[in-house]
């Protein structure tokens, strides 16, 4: 019951805090948006179908970047210090703060997911329903990182330092700009070790089978498979981060 308890308010909290603020919202969804739109637009119609599935998970990427700098302003706040001192447990904490902010980068990518059939991509209601389950599971695995990340940060200015040092060429060796089919081997290699690679190649290949992703290298349940266990041990690992010390 505490556990549950715990989880439900601070999810409630993340997702309230969250689309309370306009601005947070349109930062984490237009600069991608743009990015896709002004970028496929110069190349061609093709170029906006295989951006697609890149510009979902950098969705979610800015997302996560978004929400889970309100652990460091939690801590600043000392609100975060409160909940550690409660009969909560630190699982019930971090479940709680990494659903909700996983859960806003879902449904801001989830209001992007509805254009694949606008830009051409020949997605049917089963297609959909597989690109959703991606979706969820690299929205978890992100913001896992997030909250890894922010959790050992004492400044949103380092926050944003770190995350753009990491996070932004995890998303570039994805497959999300290119292929990696027309990469060096040794930048296969690196591609194949990124879990980001396996949430562009899992929408493409949910998305359009055979057609946007060129010569992948793993299915689609291979794709889901690698997501669900690395989504797992994200949140393993910051269950264990957060009980090894505290907060403050």
């Amino acid at each position: 019951m505490n556990f549950a308890l715990a989880v439900t308010s601070l999810w409630e909290r993340e997702m309230k805090r969250f689309f309370r603020d306009r601005a947070r919202v349109f930062g984490a969804i237009a600069p991608p948006v743009l990015f896709w739109f002004l970028i496929g637009s110069g190349l061609g119609p093709k170029v906006l179908q295989y951006y697609f599935s890149g510009t979902l998970v950098l969705i979610v990427l800015f997302t996560a970047v978004f929400a889970t700098i309100s652990i460091i302003d939690d801590r600043k706040e000392g609100f975060l210090q409160s909940v550690l001192v409660s009969p909560a447990s630190r699982l019930a904490v971090v479940t709680g703060k990494v659903l909700g902010a996983a859960t806003v980068g879902f449904v801001e990518g989830l209001f992007f997911l509805v254009f694949a059939r606008a830009v051409g991509l020949p997605a049917g209601l089963a297609d959909y329903l597989w690109a959703v389950l991606v979706l969820a599971l690299c929205s978890l695995g992100l913001t896992g990182i997030g909250f890894c990340i922010a959790w050992s940060m004492e400044s949103t200015q380092g926050f944003h330092a770190v995350m753009n040092l990491f996070l932004i060429p995890l998303w570039m060796l994805s497959g999300a700009l290119f292929p990696a089919a027309t990469a060096p081997i040794w930048l296969r290699w690196v591609m194949r070790i990124n879990p980001v690679t396996y949430a562009v190649l899992g929408l493409q290949e949910a998305l359009s089978p055979g057609r946007v992703g060129g010569a992948a290298f793993a299915s689609l349940s291979a794709c889901l498979i690698v997501l669900a266990g690395f989504s797992a041990a994200i949140l393993a690992f910051s269950a264990w981060l957060a009980g090894t010390g505290n907060a403050a």
